[in-house]
């Protein structure tokens, strides 16, 4: 069973997907936030998984720096996969280099479509018929790792940003919890 941290900046709904899903390929050992007392730390404490609070904000304007906090926390817990959740902050080539094949994200559009922030606005005023989520391994260039799943929907036409965010995490919280046991099943 493969160690998993979890890096999460709010309330930690996919954390809470990942600890609820039913699976043997990996285990949630470890969450960490930049930002202190969210609610993804309360989920984690009350599922018995240690939580911790590395605040981006003190390291200044030197991200690789926090990084390599965040790096010494992972690899003192014997970490195996890094999951994203929520975590809203652009990582450098220093971390992304350093887990490669071990650092998975959610997105919550199609990609290709749509990287980076807006997407349920975006596929609004692009028209699109459907939108949904992707989980993908986190590359240097934002949301453009290989694909490790996608689940999509039909956009209704009284859907606002907000109801199709609604929607879409619904589809992030069944297909995060899938995408990373097959992620971890495949890491030897």
């Amino acid at each position: 069973m493969k160690r998993v941290a979890v890096l999460v900046s709010g309330r930690g709904s996919n954390l809470q997907a990942l600890l609820d899903a039913k699976q043997d390929a990996y285990k949630i050992a470890l969450v960490i936030s930049n930002v202190p007392e969210v609610e993804g730390l309360a989920r984690a404490r009350a599922a018995g998984v240690e939580a911790l609070t590395i605040d981006h904000k003190r390291f200044g304007k030197d991200r690789e720096l926090f990084e390599r906090e965040i790096d010494a926390a992972l690899r003192t817990h014997k970490i195996d996969i890094v999951a994203l959740a929520g975590f809203m902050r652009v990582l450098t080539p220093f971390f992304v280099r350093a887990w490669a094949g071990r650092l998975v994200n959610i997105h919550p559009s199609l990609l290709p479509k749509y990287p980076g922030m807006n997407t349920h606005a975006r596929a609004l005023e692009a028209g699109d018929a459907e939108h949904g989520a992707t989980v993908h391994l986190v590359v240097e260039e934002v949301d453009a790792g290989d694909i490790l799943g996608q689940s999509s929907m039909p956009i209704e036409p009284d859907d606002t940003p907000e109801t199709l965010a609604q929607r879409v995490l619904a589809l992030e919280h069944k297909l995060y919890p899938q995408c990373l046991a097959k992620l971890a099943a495949s890491i030897p």
